[in-house]
């Protein structure tokens, strides 16, 4: 991805305004703190993704980014304009599905549309019917639409939630674990329908548990952990601040991990050969090293760490956040800026 990589900045474009900010954002329940000093910006254009262990305070925090929550402390911009003043004029750009959705258990899922439909401000009466048949068939429910919403399963009632907030054109969607529920097939169209709006322009927030999903579809993401966000930027970026690592194929294991723990350098053995972690060498010292110990090297590759990885080193130990590159602005951890 080209362009900077400090959020508020589209990919290729000048500076622009955040599609979402937020300020020293505090949350407390009853004397226990949810969500404590998030300094948060999401990229117009951007696919972010909200990361984090339960009870993190990501729905909190999308919470009070849509104005269903009033903070404790702190700012919220949504769409260049501050919440609550500018609420009537963002909310109606933004489409959501927090916390699952809401309908009546009696209706069908096209009548729970179409109240829905009549609530939207840029849609005209004229116009309700058809948009609520294309976002039916759009999610995948059309066949189910005159179904009663109480009969649906947990997967359907996602997409119905998710065909509410795709009813019509938005410029932000946000996402709150949106593939709950749904099998593989429905888990690949929701990727589906999240690439679809990143190519038209569409700024999305999705909050998931599933990593693998959101490495595959989200241009940037932000970790939160203990009601603070731990770190933030672009997904590649992040990545590749992570502690690389060496793989090294030879058939003589045992001798190429002792030669480079002689040589402090950190190593372990694995069926392929053996795993080096680069955080204090290079890959030439590790050859070199191995080499001269008279280790055969049939083959060496770099492995960039996974969002895996990087996830549990960043909520495992709060410390781990101080580990990332601090000389890049995004990756630096919130509390040191």
């Amino acid at each position: 991805m080209s362009g900077s990589t400090e959020f508020g900045t589209v990919a290729g474009s000048p500076a622009a305004v955040p599609a979402a900010r937020t300020r020293g954002l505090r949350k407390v329940y009853r004397g226990t703190v949810a969500v404590d000093n998030v300094d948060l910006e999401v990229p117009t254009g951007a696919v972010l993704g909200m990361l984090g262990p339960n009870g993190s305070g990501k729905t909190t925090t999308i919470r009070m980014l849509l104005g269903l929550v009033t903070p404790t402390a702190g700012e919220v911009e949504l769409l260049g304009r501050k919440l609550p003043e500018g609420a009537a004029e963002s909310l109606p750009e933004v489409g959501a599905l927090v916390e699952g959705p809401g309908f009546h258990p009696f209706l069908s899922g096209r009548e729970n549309l179409l109240r829905a439909a009549a609530a939207e401000p840029h849609l005209s009466t004229s116009r309700i019917p058809a948009a609520v048949g294309a976002a039916l068939e759009r999610v995948g429910l059309a066949h189910a639409a005159n179904r009663r919403f109480r009969g649906y399963s947990l997967g359907m009632k996602q997409r119905l939630g998710l065909a509410g907030a795709l009813l019509v054109p938005r410029r932000l969607v946000v996402l709150d674990e949106p593939t709950n529920g749904l099998d593989p097939a429905g888990t690949r169209e929701i990727r589906t329908i999240m690439a679809d709006l990143h190519a038209a322009g569409t700024t999305v927030v999705v909050s998931s548990h599933l990593l693998a999903e959101v490495e595959a579809t989200c241009t940037h993401v932000a970790v939160l952990n203990q009601g603070t966000v731990v770190a933030q930027g672009e997904l590649a970026d992040l990545l590749d601040a992570g502690s690389a690592t060496l793989l090294v194929s030879t058939p003589e294991v045992e001798a190429a991990v002792d030669a480079l723990r002689d040589h402090r350098i950190p190593a372990r053995s694995l069926a392929e050969g053996i795993r080096v972690d680069l955080t204090a060498t290079t890959a030439p010292e590790v050859v070199e090293t191995l080499v001269k110990a008279g280790v055969p090297v049939h083959e060496v590759r770099r492995q960039r760490t996974g969002l895996e990885d990087l996830f549990a080193r960043l909520t495992e130990d709060p410390v781990d956040a101080a580990e990332l590159d601090p000389t890049s602005d995004p990756l630096v951890p919130q509390e040191t800026r």
